[in-house]
């Protein structure tokens, strides 16, 4: 028989390095993560009953203002690119149930910066017209911005979010 304390150290080790830099969070409080500056806030409060039992709906609110010099960039290069890492700061919240596809966590992403591409194209008709679509053409976090986000969080009743956060550049 094998040993299960080997996978369960092993995951247990994995959660905790997930979580070493992340540092709790409460209402209306700001945190400074190497130059950026989130901020968290519960904007209102029910109460639900869901299955059955009783929960508290928080709707809350996230923002990350870049008070250092340096800024992010991410510039795509000239054929199709998929970029799936643009998050500059998460906030987890710990006791969030997840109930009727409700948030566990706030992701605040760099912001897209659009372009206008034109092309000729044949209409159905033969004819020659000229469109124009927008292409995303980076993704930026320069000094000084700022991005937010909002997501409901649903926790058993009675408490409150239980929310860290962590920078992820």
């Amino acid at each position: 028989m094998k040993n299960p304390l080997i996978p369960w150290l092993t995951f247990v080790f994995i959660c905790c390095a997930a979580s070493i830099h992340a540092q709790k969070i409460s209402d209306g409080e700001t945190v400074d993560l190497n130059g950026m500056k989130v901020t968290f806030n519960i904007t209102n409060k029910e109460s639900i009953q869901a299955g059955g039992k009783n929960f508290d709906h928080y709707k809350v609110s996230a923002s990350v203002k870049n008070v250092s010099d340096k800024s992010y960039n991410i510039r795509l290069s000239s054929f199709p690119q998929i970029v799936t890492n643009t998050n500059i700061a998460e906030l987890d919240c710990i006791n969030a149930t997840g109930a009727k596809l409700t948030s566990k966590k706030i992701q605040l992403k760099m912001k897209a910066q659009m372009i206008n591409v034109s092309y000729s194209a044949y209409d159905k008709s033969g004819k020659l017209t000229s469109y124009t679509l927008p292409v995303t053409g980076s993704y930026y976090f320069d000094a000084g911005d700022t991005i937010s986000d909002d997501a409901i969080f649903i926790v058993p009743q009675g408490e409150k979010p239980d929310v860290s956060v962590r920078n992820l550049r």
